[in-house]
């Protein structure tokens, strides 16, 4: 993909007044070229989407006590809605890749569109500031910040409480299989409650992995 595509892509999505092009081009730049890549300013985008939207959570729900309020953001800053926001706006087309990496499906990886959304953020905050990146992060995440108006409870700590009133024992979480290359790892993870049969769901990383499988029991069991 070329230079003048992501260049073009850049025009429509952050206007035509960026300074550091090459920051850009590494922004989309993945470490299996062999070229400076997106990693750094990934960490850097990371914080500055959980500062816009934890900023804006605060503000719309002002009733909401801080743990409502941590559900919020932890779901809107995870790795799987930064790739949801980054298929929508076609980013995966515009990764620089190793063949290798590409052959492997890393273009459509949630790892890898994840972290190239918010390397994104991270050089559109370096090159022109913290408000243009939270318009363009308002714009794209308001939506979903406003799909659900009533705080969703994360699916370990419902099955933690659905234990607790039940008087089950605590799930336990295991690994039972772990494979693909490392931008695009699958996470089998096994839910155990006593006296239930276990329940397994697969997620790009161990957490999402337990996310899923704590979701699966209480569909199956509540």
């Amino acid at each position: 993909m070329s230079a003048d595509k992501r260049k073009a892509w850049l025009t429509a999505h952050f206007g035509d007044g960026l300074n550091d092009t090459e920051m850009f081009e590494r922004a989309f730049t993945h470490g299996s070229t062999g070229k400076a890549d997106y990693q750094r300013l990934e960490f850097l985008g990371d914080r500055v989407l959980g500062l816009v939207i934890a900023n804006a959570l605060y503000a719309n729900f002002p009733d909401e006590p801080e743990g409502r309020l941590s559900h919020r953001l932890n779901g809107l800053v995870s790795g799987e809605v930064c790739a949801e926001v980054a298929r929508k706006l076609n980013v995966g087309e515009l990764i620089a890749l190793g063949k290798q990496a590409r052959d492997d499906g890393a273009q459509d990886s949630d790892n890898v569109l994840g972290d190239i959304m918010e390397s994104l953020l991270g050089a559109l905050f370096i090159d022109q500031g913290l408000e243009p990146a939270q318009a363009f992060i308002l714009e794209h995440w308001r939506p979903l910040m406003e799909a659900a108006r009533t705080a969703p409870k994360h699916p370990k700590s419902a099955l933690q409480e659905w234990c607790a009133a039940k008087n089950h024992k605590t799930p336990e979480y295991t690994i039972t299989k772990k494979e693909g290359p490392p931008h695009n790892m699958r996470f089998e993870i096994t839910v155990t409650v006593k006296g239930f049969d276990p329940v397994t769901a697969e997620g790009a990383s161990k957490q999402s992995g337990e996310t899923a499988a704590a979701k699966a029991f209480l569909e199956q069991h509540s």
